[in-house]
C-alpha cells in the first residue's frame, strides 16, 4: 500500500477542477434552496447552459470567447425565467417537478442526432477553449505544486480562475444575505404568506433568487467545460444535480461557505476511497472474489453513500449548517 500516493490523490481532488465546479453549482443551489426555499432539481440544466452556451458560440458559430461567456450567462437567465413564470406562484413541489423535466429536456436536446451539427450529439463539442489557454500565465513546460501534490499548467490555470469565481460568488452571496433583500428571501423561506401580508412581492423575490442561483450555476458550467476541454451531454444528467445537493447538505445549507467545504469534503472522500480500494485490490489485501478493480468505482460510491446516511442520522444539518435552516415550508 502506497499511502503517500493515496493521500496525494486525495489532496489533489480536494482543490481540483471537479471540486471547483461542484462548489459553484452548490453555491447557486444554496441561494435557491438554502436561502429562498426553492426546490430546484434541475441545476444541471444551468451548468449545461453555461457549458453549451460557450462551446456552441465558439466551436459551432465561430464567435469570440467572451461572446460565448455572455451567451451562456444570458441563456441561464432565460432558462430561470422560463422555469419560474409558470411555477413560482404554485407550491414548491411544482418547481421541483418542472426543473427535473427541464434538465432532462435540455440534455436530450443537446445529445439529439438531428441537432448534432450544432451540439455535437453524444460526442459533444471541442475546440472552444483556445483563447482561454492562450492567456495562461503559467509556462506549459513544468508541473506546479507542493511535494507529490502537483498539477500541470492547464489544470492550474483553470483552477486559478475557478477558485476566483468561487470566492467572488461567496462574497456576492455574503453581501446579499446581509442586505434587506436577503432578509426578505429568508423570511419567504420560513413563511411566504406572512411576507406577502406585509406587501412584499414574493413572486419577484423568488424569481430573482432563481435567476441568481442559475447564473452562479452557469459559472460552474464554464469551469467544467474549460477543465475537461469538451462538453458532453451526459455530464449534465440528474446525477450532477444530486451530487450538487449532496455537496450542499454535506457542507450545510444556508451557510456561505457550506457548499465550498462540502464540495472539498465530497471529492476528497471519493478520491481517498477510490485510491485505497484500488491499491488494496492490486496488492491482494482484498480478495478478487470480494471486489475486482472494475467494481471499485461503484463500491466507493456505496461507501461514501453509507457515510452520508450516517451524517443525515447524526447531523442532518451538515458540517456548518443549522437544523432550523433546512426546515422547508413546501406551500
Amino acid at each position: 500500500m502506497h499511502w503517500g500516493s493515496i493521500f496525494s490523490n486525495s489532496l489533489e481532488a480536494t482543490v481540483g477542477i471537479d471540486a471547483v465546479y461542484f462548489a459553484l453549482a452548490a453555491i447557486g443551489l444554496n441561494v435557491q434552496f438554502g436561502y429562498a426555499g426553492l426546490l430546484n432539481f434541475g441545476q444541471s440544466a444551468f451548468l449545461a447552459m453555461g457549458s453549451y452556451g460557450l462551446a456552441v458560440s465558439v466551436a459551432t458559430y465561430g464567435l469570440p470567447f467572451w461572446a460565448g461567456i455572455g451567451i451562456g450567462i444570458g441563456l441561464s437567465v432565460v432558462l430561470a425565467i422560463l422555469l419560474g413564470i409558470p411555477t413560482l406562484r404554485l407550491r414548491a413541489d411544482y418547481l421541483a417537478i418542472v426543473t427535473i423535466a427541464a434538465a432532462e429536456i435540455v440534455r436530450l436536446i443537446v445529445r439529439s442526432v438531428s441537432l448534432d451539427r450544432y451540439f455535437g450529439g453524444t460526442d459533444g463539442l471541442q475546440q472552444f477553449s483556445g483563447y482561454f489557454f492562450d492567456h495562461n500565465p503559467y509556462p506549459d513546460t513544468r508541473r506546479y505544486g507542493i511535494g507529490s501534490v502537483d498539477f500541470d499548467a492547464r489544470e492550474l490555470w483553470v483552477m486559478t480562475v475557478g477558485w476566483a469565481l468561487v470566492a467572488i460568488s461567496c462574497l456576492l452571496v455574503w453581501l446579499l444575505v446581509r442586505s434587506p433583500w436577503g432578509r426578505v428571501v429568508k423570511a419567504i423561506r420560513e413563511d411566504e404568506d406572512a411576507v406577502r401580508s406585509l406587501g412584499k412581492n414574493v413572486y419577484a423575490y423568488k424569481m430573482q433568487a432563481l435567476v441568481i442561483g442559475g447564473v452562479i450555476g452557469s459559472l460552474g458550467g464554464f469551469v467544467a467545460a474549460l477543465g475537461k476541454g469538451s462538453v458532453q451531454p451526459d455530464l449534465y444528467g440528474t446525477e450532477t444535480t444530486f451530487l450538487a445537493y449532496v455537496v450542499l447538505i454535506l457542507g450545510g445549507a444556508a451557510r456561505v461557505l457550506g457548499p465550498v467545504v462540502g464540495s472539498m469534503i465530497l471529492w476528497t472522500l471519493l478520491a481517498f476511497t477510490d485510491s485505497l480500494l484500488r491499491q488494496a485490490v492490486d496488492s491482494g489485501h482484498i480478495s478478487s472474489s470480494i471486489i475486482t478493480g472494475i467494481q471499485v468505482g461503484e463500491v466507493r460510491f456505496m461507501l461514501v453513500g453509507l457515510g452520508l446516511v450516517l451524517l443525515m442520522v447524526f447531523r442532518p444539518q451538515g458540517v456548518f449548517g443549522d437544523r432550523k435552516e433546512i426546515a422547508l415550508d413546501a406551500r
